[in-house]
């Protein structure tokens, strides 16, 4: 099976001069803990939850006017819609990642979660080991 057969295809995304609360406020609605940041449909970065929390809450920023394009992560672990779930599965277990952006010449196509690779009824037993090398840390 290929990753576009599974992948969200519908991706809810932000613009590199967006304000961190924005983001916040559209993972909320979205009841989504990550976010591609995008300069058209070209790929500049992702913003977690957990970024907001560690580089703005945490230090005291002011959420309403620091942008995304100051917290987000750029180096971006991306795969294809053409590979497979079980590399797709790979990447995101040897990167410790949960969900992976899908890029088709580095413009965005979609997304894959481990949820997603859960809901299909062969690949339980590969989003089950992905969770746990990504739980595991670095060592």
């Amino acid at each position: 099976m290929k990753v576009d057969e599974l992948m969200t295809k519908s991706v809810v995304t932000l613009n590199v001069d967006d304000t961190v609360e924005k983001a916040a406020t559209l993972m909320k609605e979205h009841n989504v803990g990550s976010i591609p940041v995008c300069e058209g449909n070209t790929i500049k970065g992702i913003i977690t939850d957990r970024d907001i929390t560690l580089k703005a809450v945490a230090v005291g920023k002011d959420s309403k006017t620091q942008t995304v394009n100051e917290i987000m992560t750029t180096n971006i672990i991306t795969g294809n819609p053409n590979m497979s779930i079980d590399e797709a599965t790979k990447i995101m277990s040897e990167n410790q990642i949960r969900r992976l952006t899908i890029v088709d010449n580095n413009n965005l196509v979609g997304i894959i979660a481990l949820g997603d690779l859960a809901t299909e009824n062969n690949s339980d037993e590969m989003a089950g080991s992905a969770l746990s090398s990504i739980s595991q840390g670095t060592k």
